[in-house]
């Protein structure tokens, strides 16, 4: 039998992709020009808008409005080329109408370069033509998001517009001064809170960079690394497909930021093997949905999400990678304790050694693709450069370190094509990052960031507990069916507060937040990434759903964890603590693991579940005396489960 790599993909399987992209991440369902001259203007153009991006990152940028104008101007422009209005709109060519927008777009910066001295002088008191130019601007904005992602962001960008227009007549912690539209312009268009504000700011700076750095490191070949490397390490091993699943899917996440797409790239894999080796539909497309979704958790990009997270905070990028690395390990750990059980339970065995890559061989051929990644979190975290420069020379160490050997090595053309696919990865990102502006906008201006912190506050009545679990179910609903970048920045903006007005530190409620916007991907009635995985697996959608958040149960905890325990983030604690809750909580995770599956050394009783969840929860805090109650409870659920183990094989052996 010939190794099992990634080359042994079935040919169909990229037309599979590109329909379950179509189908669960609309960022994907883009024009395919029938005709060569728009081919290689579309070519050429988002050449062009990398290259800028590339080239500006190093030489500096141009002052805010102008660089973060000509950015969205771009991006605009690329969304009426490349996303048709409707279904039964040309796919094919670019109607007059989609001309006119696109020119409409560029015309909003040309304004704005044009008049710059005098557009930043007239913030506050914008004129007739300031009011006009925003106006075509929200439009634009608001039409662009509806093509890319859907009505969800659309719809709720109108709501908060409403709000900042006639909420002076609503009723109790709603109501605000009120204001008119061009007051609500002024701020979304000219001020630097809106439209032109943190978010796309991070979009046109850190996203696109980084978008760019995963798009060049496909490019030369390090997802099939990723996969070859995680066979070779976990494929023969009790389960081995389903660890490989999770090990290359966490991988290839922290790197591209989509979760749906990471399903869809590495579960055309994945999921066969699992399916072959004897986990049930269901159950193959959650641990490739959960492991996905995980990635955006993962550092050290972590789908660029740390990049927003530090430029809202107002910390560096490396404290917010330090921070995130041990609940993002417990998240994947509960995983693989999960998936090692069912494995056990079911005695499903792995794939045989002598059909896979060998670790040695995998490293000779591809290991030096590593190297970049180590160059870019020794940039990041040891050299004191910017995240900007950072980005900028792990693009040129990659480009050059592929160049070293023959099979991973990019021609001009290829690095030409990884440019050309990285702005347009990063069309959809930088669309609703624009979008979301306009939320953030209204919400700046009116208080109703404020507000919804003292109503969720209020309706916990500020108990701590309470006001975390309103909280969760508040992230879930606002980052239902949002890619996960404005699911973040939306829940940051709203939920975040109310828990940094009780007391809890600012980073810790934001990666609260951030856990929980995540999840709403693999969790139903809306779970993309799980749909996604079961369109692969062929398995049930909400079975899939369902059997995901079963899965990730961890990760649900996990948030809970670091709240109460803020030493497993690393916010103000010594090594000593750190080790101690990093192992009380590592405890607690394959206990959850142990509850959730019903299975340690044999099945395990209701009671004994129940006891090991428990254990769990005791774990969570950092109280020593409820550490060594969930401790005790360990240790007799293990003799007895032990006990029983024993008896079960004794009573499995043939009497003579």
């Amino acid at each position: 039998m010939a190794k099992i790599t990634l080359d042994e993909m079935n040919p169909n399987m990229k037309a599979k992709q590109d329909e379950l992209l179509g189908k669960f991440e609309k960022e994907s369902k883009t024009r395919t020009f029938d005709h060569v001259l728009l081919v290689k203007l579309v070519y050429y153009l988002t050449i062009g808008i990398a290259l800028y991006h590339f080239i500006t990152s190093f030489i500096g940028y141009p002052a805010t409005h102008l660089h973060r104008s000509l950015h969205v101007a771009m991006m605009l422009f690329m969304t009426f080329f490349l996303y048709p209005l409707s279904k039964k709109a040309p796919r094919k060519t670019i109607p007059w109408y989609d001309i006119l927008f696109a020119l409409l777009s560029v015309s909003v910066a040309v304004y704005v370069w044009v008049d710059y001295i005098n557009f930043i002088n007239r913030m506050g008191s914008p004129n007739t033509m300031d009011v006009v130019m925003g106006t075509i601007l929200i439009v634009l904005v608001l039409e662009s998001s509806r093509r890319i992602s859907g009505w969800p962001l659309v719809v709720l960008s109108l709501v908060f517009l409403l709000y900042g227009l006639v909420g002076r007549n609503l009723p109790g912690i709603f109501m605000h001064r009120g204001y008119n539209w061009r007051a609500l312009v002024n701020h979304i268009f000219i001020n630097t809170e809106g439209i032109y504000g943190t978010s796309v700011d991070v979009a046109a700076s850190y996203i696109f960079l980084f978008i760019m750095f995963g798009t060049v490191m496909n490019k030369c070949g390090m997802g099939r690394f990723f996969n070859d490397l995680a066979l070779a390490f976990a494929g023969s091993t009790k389960g081995g497909p389903a660890k490989v699943a999770v090990i290359a899917s966490g991988f290839l996440g922290s790197i591209n930021g989509s979760a749906v797409a990471n399903v869809v790239t590495t579960g055309t894999f994945t999921i066969p093997l699992m399916k072959k080796t004897g986990y049930s539909k269901e159950f193959a497309g959650a641990v490739e949905s959960s492991a996905s979704v995980g990635g955006q958790l993962l550092p050290p990009i972590m789908g660029a999400a740390a990049f927003i997270m530090a430029e809202m905070l107002g910390v560096k990028y490396g404290t917010i990678v330090i921070s995130a690395t041990i609940p993002a390990l417990l998240y994947y750990l509960g995983i693989l304790v999960q998936v090692q059980l069912r494995a056990s339970k079911k005695n499903l065995q792995g794939i045989p050694k002598e059909d896979l890559p060998k670790v040695g061989d995998v490293m000779r051929e591809r290991g030096h693709l590593l190297i970049p990644i180590a160059f870019l979190l020794y940039m990041l975290l040891f050299s004191g450069a910017t995240v900007i420069f950072s980005a900028f020379w792990a693009i040129v160490a990659t480009i050059v370190v592929s160049m070293t050997r023959k099979s991973t090595r990019m021609t001009f053309k290829q690095i030409l094509d990884a440019f050309s696919e990285g702005t347009r990865s990063v069309v959809s990102v930088a669309v609703a990052c624009a979008v979301v502006g306009i939320i953030i906008g209204v919400v700046s201006l009116t208080g109703f960031g404020l507000n919804m912190a003292n109503a969720i506050i209020q309706l916990g009545q500020s108990n701590l507990m309470l006001t975390l679990l309103l909280t969760m179910v508040t992230c879930m609903i606002l980052g239902m069916g949002l890619p996960s970048i404005p699911a973040y920045l939306i829940t940051a903006t709203m939920a975040a507060p109310a828990l940094v007005k009780l007391g809890i530190p600012p980073l810790a409620a934001h990666m609260f937040v951030f856990y929980f916007a995540m999840f709403a991907n693999i969790t139903p009635p809306v779970a993309l990434a799980s749909f996604a995985a079961a369109g692969l697996s062929g398995g049930d959608p909400m079975k899939t759903g369902l059997q995901s958040v079963k899965l990730s149960l961890a990760g649900f905890i996990v948030p809970y964890m670091f709240i109460y325990n803020t030493a497993l983030l690393l916010i103000d604690t010594t090594p000593f603590i750190a080790i101690r809750v990093s192992i009380t909580a590592v405890i607690g995770v394959c206990m959850i693991g142990m509850a959730t599956e019903g299975y340690l050394f044999t099945n395990m009783n209701n009671i004994l579940r129940i006891l090991a969840f428990a254990g769990a929860l005791l774990l969570i805090t950092a109280n020593v005396v409820q550490d060594a109650i969930g401790l005790t409870l360990l240790v007799v659920i293990v003799l007895y489960q032990r006990h029983a183990g024993k008896k079960v094989k004794q009573n499995a052996v043939p009497q003579a």
